[in-house]
């Protein structure tokens, strides 16, 4: 079983930055990534990265949120820079192995002055 563990999130000024961090138990993993979801919406994508290291970010983060991963150590980090309230949301990590996807239990970030 492949466990997913999020951490990083908190309360920040408009902006600001944070680092998020994600460990994934487990090696091999084809895809990893982040997903946010804010208070009544679905779940979004973020950002995700592949195994050859190829990335795609969503519209609303591109050019302050970067994806990174470490496959020794089996993580995936987002920093995020310049935050907006409309940042705000849970983010939750994904990683992908072998056609499964196993999610973290998420972690809460909020943008406000």
């Amino acid at each position: 079983q492949v466990h997913v563990v999020e951490s990083g999130g908190g309360l920040v000024q408009p902006g600001g930055s944070l680092r998020l961090s994600c460990a994934a138990s487990g090696s091999g993993f084809s895809l990893m990534g982040w997903y946010r979801q804010a208070p009544g919406e679905l779940r979004d994508l973020v950002a995700i990265i592949d195994w050859s290291g190829t990335t795609n970010y969503a519209d609303s983060v591109k050019g302050r949120f970067t994806i990174s991963r470490d496959d020794a150590k089996n993580t995936v980090d987002l920093q995020m820079n310049d935050l907006e309230p409309e940042d705000t949301a849970v983010y939750y990590c994904r990683a992908r192995l072998y056609a499964t996807d196993y999610w973290g239990q998420g972690t809460e970030v909020t943008v406000s002055s």
